[in-house]
């Protein structure tokens, strides 16, 4: 019989987080609730003013930071609670209230940025020089002020806003088309078993040591949306015209610059990460013709990608033993760092293991004012380890932040928040490979740091790669068709994977199930934040206590400038093609030290 999941009242409270330090009853949560909704309808007094004074316009930024402060620690609070046990009907009724009033407050203050870009800067550099409080400020301004060349009137930024249901229709059909409607057929598994293919069991099956089990799942799915591709490409391709629309209505050269804006970041990032890879391919198209030999086929299909080409012994990996290896894996970021680690796994900042209704996965959550804490389902696995780490990079990273920063300030950008985390990753997949205990762990690892670098940097390169020709198609008037989304995707395939792979045909037919898609030019971030983390974590290793008290600085500036400048700070220029061209240099000796082994 296997093991029965725990009630959360049998699992001891050390392995649970303490959220009863943000709020120690939900009485105390009504009251902060009323007081938000209270907030809300107050701060309409300063709608029509913010031009009136110096003071009048620090007075609104302060209300407005400590009402959005105050609603985040409902919202989290609540949230977390319903995440503790998802079956809770008062848990449920207390996060649905909870987004509602972050929706109130939003309302409240949608007045604040069209009015504040109203006023001339010559005004506001007369405010900020008067008043001393308003340069905390300066920052805030100058990201705003940015966006004042693409901000429309108040009535059409208001028709905007009411379209945006409609504008974000696409996202709810894909997810509809793929997520309820689809069915993929069933599996033989490894053991003789017809088993559902879900999309949730694909990953699984595609990892099997059976070819043939790799091979029906990969047929399946893709025969499932071939029945689908006109519909889905459709689908893309009205989000893809609505992303285009939006930029030209903004006044934006392109969607891709129109994506770009918002965290400042130049076109030569995008173009210079997809430049680095292409240059390096080859160098993919090697590991994979090891990988072919290794596994002892003639030819590498794609559903052989996937498949693993080492044996582990899978030992349990209990939670305090994790905790032992994650301190040494990251010796290098110091004692202060690892110290203020340890004390948070000890003082309840982590919610150790699964129980009945308890939300699955990982995250680091947590509001300004709370501790940085981490949900996680710890089922003694070395990828728990790693998602261990990985999570605690993001709350270390919050820590420091919200220790250092007001709360205008105290969040991080999607750009440098997943460096912290993958930082980590890095560090231990170092430790851990240098104390291998024998050849196979040893190529288990190489192997499975390798392919971290190939679904991460190569595949979501490739993906940034077909946004920009999608998105460039519909801005040169071309219709997206499903051949000729397949022919594309196609293309690019048979560039990213080379000759040692052969392109089946179903996997032109790719783009069709990648939901990232559907958030332009949103996935190249995690193979710029992957490069960026790879080459701290080659300074730290090497560069000692300047490398580290330079990047324990780059995690206190939250997002006090944008940011590019700020992983200046750590070591690195994503403006210079450098740091991927490092992550490449780490990718090619990772190969060739799997090429070495016997």
């Amino acid at each position: 019989m296997g093991r029965e999941t725990k009630k959360r009242e049998d699992i001891p409270a050390r392995y649970k987080w303490d959220i009863a330090s943000m709020y120690a009853d939900d009485e105390s949560w009504e009251a902060d609730a009323a007081r938000t909704e209270e907030g809300a309808a107050r701060c309409a007094r300063f709608s029509g003013r913010l031009g009136e004074s110096a003071a009048t316009l620090l007075a609104a930024l302060g209300e407005k930071d400590a009402l959005w402060q105050l609603a985040e620690r409902v919202f989290v609070y609540a949230r977390m609670r319903r995440d503790e046990d998802n079956r809770d009907a008062r848990r449920q009724a207390m996060c649905d209230r909870a987004q509602t009033l972050m929706s109130k407050v939003a309302a409240a203050l949608s007045f604040f940025t069209p009015e504040f870009l109203t006023i001339p800067e010559e005004t506001l550099q007369g405010y900020a020089a008067e008043e001393a409080g308003l340069k905390l400020y300066a920052h805030l301004f100058c990201v705003m002020l940015r966006r004042k060349a693409h901000v429309l009137s108040e009535a059409e930024e208001s028709l905007l806003a009411k379209l945006s249901e409609v504008t974000g229709a696409t996202n709810d059909i894909f997810g509809m088309i793929n997520n309820a409607d689809m069915k993929f057929g069933f599996v033989t598994d490894e053991d003789g078993e017809s088993v559902e293919l879900t999309h949730g069991r694909y990953t699984g099956f595609m990892e099997s040591r059976v070819r043939s089990v790799r091979k029906e799942a990969f047929e399946k799915m893709y025969e499932a949306y071939e029945k689908q591709r006109n519909t889905l490409a459709a689908t893309y391709g009205f989000n893809t015209k609505t992303d285009v629309v939006l930029a030209r209505i903004r006044s934006y050269p392109s969607a891709l610059a129109a994506a770009l804006a918002g965290d400042d970041i130049p076109l030569s990032v995008y173009d210079n990460l997809i430049r680095s890879v292409n240059g390096r391919l080859k160098v993919l198209h090697r590991y994979f013709e090891i990988k072919r030999r290794l596994l002892g086929v003639d030819e590498l299909h794609m559903y052989d990608v996937y498949a693993p080409i080492a044996d582990r012994r899978e030992e349990k990996l209990p939670y305090e033993e994790a905790l032992r290896i994650m301190r040494a894996g990251l010796a290098a970021l110091g004692d202060e760092y690892l110290d203020a680690a340890m004390r948070g796994a000890e003082d309840g900042w982590i919610d150790v293991f699964e129980n009945e209704g308890k939300t699955s996965g990982a995250y680091s959550f947590g509001s300004y004012d709370s501790k940085p804490f981490i949900l996680m389902n710890y089922n003694e696995k070395l990828k728990d380890l790693f998602t261990l780490v990985h999570e605690m990079g993001h709350s270390m990273h919050s820590l420091y932040t919200r220790r250092a920063q007001p709360f205008v300030y105290g969040g991080h950008s999607i750009f440098t928040a997943e460096v912290a985390s993958t930082v980590n990753e890095s560090l231990l997949m170092r430790h851990l490979i240098s104390e291998a205990k024998d050849a196979d762990e040893k190529k288990y690892l190489l192997a499975m740091y390798i392919e971290e670098f190939r679904t991460t940097l190569f595949r979501q390169t490739m993906f940034a790669e077909f946004e920009r020709l999608t998105h460039a198609a519909v801005e040169r008037g071309a219709a997206l068709t499903a051949d000729m989304l397949s022919q594309e995707y196609f293309a690019l395939n048979e560039k990213y994977f080379g000759e040692a792979v052969v392109s089946d045909a179903p996997i032109a037919l790719e783009w069709a199930r990648i939901p990232h898609f559907y958030r332009a030019f949103y996935v190249y971030k995690y193979a710029t934040g992957f490069s960026a983390a790879t080459a701290i974590a080659k300074n730290l290793v090497e560069g000692g206590a300047a490398a580290r008290d330079a990047y324990i600085a780059f995690l206190k500036t939250g997002e006090s400038d944008d940011p590019i400048e700020l992983l200046k700070i750590a070591g690195v220029d994503m403006r210079e093609p450098g740091p991927v061209d490092k992550a490449m240099d780490t990718f090619e000796a990772l190969v060739d030290e799997l090429e070495a082994m016997p």
